[in-house]
């Protein structure tokens, strides 16, 4: 089933115009049935209803046209000892709530005070041109008195309005401000995550020169076409490693930041990754089954990375909480799980926008493995990752 087009103004306003006119006609009936009444009653319906029809648009031209030609009617028909009925003030109502409700402050004060001075010039015009039986007085403020309470009425629908639009700006505006900085700190990331494969591959293909270098030197014992295989090693090696800076410079957008010439870190550098989160209040438990120390230099760098995110989470959301660390090397993957404990201290809740969580889990995710993390339900938070290893005889680059 449709539902009715309330929302479209096409439709509803010419539905409010004529429930605005409509209980003037039929109180008229009652009042007045002469013939200049009813005349005067429908000039001044159909201008009523055409400024209904243009009140969002142009609702000050609507209301003073409306109340012009009311007060020039009620004028007449005093003239002519004929009298309309008190509805016919109900349309003013109506367009006065649009001038509070779509007019700006200043306007519709304006439209307010003016309506003001056409009434009270109406009186003293009708006071001057009808005899003293149809002369007008308090009668005509009692009638229109409560008109103004229309006024009041669109002024807080207009501010509620306005309020909400500029909630919902706001709203907008965050969002769109979180969007760009969680961009900003993935494509940082990313950029680090280049700098760090980068690091691993530079410092392999350094040690592939050094070695064709060194086989170079002792070229006599090597038969000429040996010789000239180690040279082109050596300055493929070379061409490799310059085109590879060259790439990582292009990812840094231009920075003039140097790419580092160490090793990217691995896992024998933790105990001085948790020496230094000890040092900053957070007790440090490390468990670890296999060895490590074969594994592959991209899936060192990846768990060393995910504990040094954690860890740093640990001291940004919950000081001083134990943070344990559990390291298993299996046949076919490296297992990782990291739980920090709540904070023994008050701690002031910090919002992040979790961009290291998906840096994590892009790096993971980069290796073909799994990458889960949350609340423990216990005020903690656990990290837990799981990359695939492969055959053995890949492991020794």
């Amino acid at each position: 089933m449709t539902p009715f087009p309330l929302h479209r103004p096409h439709v509803i306003d010419p539905l409010v115009a004529l429930a605005a006119v409509s209980p003037a006609l039929l109180d008229q009936a009652t009042t007045d049935n002469s013939r200049a009444a009813w005349t005067a009653l429908l000039i001044h319906s159909a201008v009523a209803f055409c400024g209904l029809l243009i009140r969002r648009r142009w609702p000050l031209t609507g209301f003073a046209g409306m109340l012009l030609t009311l007060a020039a009617m009620e004028i007449w028909c005093a003239a002519q000892e004929v009298q309309l009925g008190n509805l016919a003030v109900l349309p003013l109502a109506f367009s006065l709530y649009a001038v509070g409700a779509y007019c700006t402050l200043p306007r519709a004060l304006a439209g307010l005070c003016g309506g003001t001075v056409a009434v009270c010039l109406g009186v003293m015009i009708n006071h001057a041109t009808a005899t003293t039986d149809w002369r007008g007085g308090s009668d005509v403020f009692a009638t229109v008195a409560p008109v103004p309470v229309a006024w009041a009425l669109g002024i807080v629908v207009q501010s509620h309005r306005l309020t909400l639009e500029a909630v919902r700006q706001r709203v907008v505006d965050a969002q769109r401000e979180h969007t760009l900085l969680a961009e900003r700190a993935a494509a940082a990331e990313r950029v680090r995550i280049a700098r760090d494969m980068h690091d691993v591959v530079a410092h392999s293909l350094t040690l592939l020169v050094v070695h064709a270098e060194t086989m170079r030197a002792r070229s006599g014992d090597l038969p000429p076409w040996a010789s000239r295989q180690v040279d082109a090693l050596a300055a493929a090696g070379r061409q490799a490693t310059v085109e590879m800076r060259e790439l990582l410079g292009v990812l840094r957008n231009g920075t003039p930041e140097k790419a580092p010439l160490a090793p990217a870190p691995s896992l024998a550098e933790l105990p001085a990754l948790m020496e230094s989160a000890r040092q900053a209040g957070n007790p440090v438990r490390l468990e670890t089954r296999g060895d490590p120390a074969g594994l592959p230099k991209p899936v060192q760098l990846t768990c060393y990375r995910i504990i040094q995110e954690t860890l740093a989470n640990a001291r940004r959301h919950a000081p001083g909480g134990a943070v344990a660390i559990e390291v298993a090397v299996e046949e076919s993957a490296l297992r990782l799980a990291v739980r920090s404990e709540s904070s023994p201290y008050p701690v002031v809740p910090v919002q992040g926008a979790g961009t290291g969580l998906q840096g994590m889990r892009e790096r993971v995710a980069a290796l073909g493995g799994a990458f889960a993390s949350g609340d423990t339900g216990d005020g903690g938070f656990l990290v837990t990752a799981s990359v695939p290893l492969p055959e053995r005889a890949a492991r020794a680059w």
